[in-house]
């Protein structure tokens, strides 16, 4: 079983790339969030567990996420390995992950900070049917008005803002740098340059698994 890590800021466009490599590699796509979701919903132990620090309102414990890991390589689905998308997000966590299974390729999509900045607090979406639109990228054809169902409000998230994108920033630069480090020096770290057209990225993930 071997298994692929990809992580990047908020807004590098992780979502994209990683359907991507799902349909290139077969290997599922899972979430610590994806795996509390399930383990909750199915009512196992761990998930029992896990859901009394949610309900709580509290962090899940290393501990918890790691049973839920073991747990869920053991599904069938996992035989051939899996993608994780954002986890580990430090060391010990990468050093549970390295016992459970064989990590041979970390995909690191990188963007700098002020064009993250550009793209999340610029995003807006329709309150109705979810499309997603963009002052710059992608603007509505008409203002105000939702292209594709025309009638939902259009609203932006009371989080993307640029103070509070900073703040995401800055901890998540402050919490992966130790673990970029940790992986590159087993050689399997990977910098792809997410400031570029979403072909050209794909393009360049899927050379640095093979």
């Amino acid at each position: 079983m071997t298994s692929i890590v990809l992580f990047g800021p908020p807004g590098a466009g992780k979502g994209t790339q990683a359907t991507r490599i799902t349909q290139s590699t077969g290997l599922p796509q899972v979430s610590t969030g994806d795996m509390l979701r399930a383990a909750v919903k199915k009512g196992t132990p761990t998930g029992i567990a896990a859901k009394q620090f949610m309900d709580a309102g509290q962090l899940v414990p290393d501990s918890i996420i790691i049973d839920l890991i073991k747990e869920r390589v053991k599904e069938p689905d996992a035989a051939n390995g899996l993608m994780f998308d954002g986890f580990p997000r430090t060391v010990p966590q990468a050093e549970a992950l390295a016992n459970i299974t064989e990590v041979t390729h970390v995909i690191a999509i990188e963007v700098p900070d002020s064009k993250i900045v550009e793209r999340i607090c610029g995003r807006y979406s329709c309150s109705s049917c979810g499309a997603v639109f963009h002052d710059k990228f992608n603007p509505t054809s008409t203002k105000g008005i939702c292209d594709e169902c025309g009638s939902g409000e259009l609203k932006r998230r009371a989080d993307d803002n640029e103070t509070t994108v900073k703040q995401r920033l800055n901890a998540y630069h402050q919490q992966t740098s130790p673990l970029a480090d940790w992986y590159e020096n087993r050689g399997i770290f990977h910098r792809i340059d997410g400031d570029r057209e979403i072909d050209n990225i794909t393009q360049d993930i899927l050379l640095a698994l093979k």
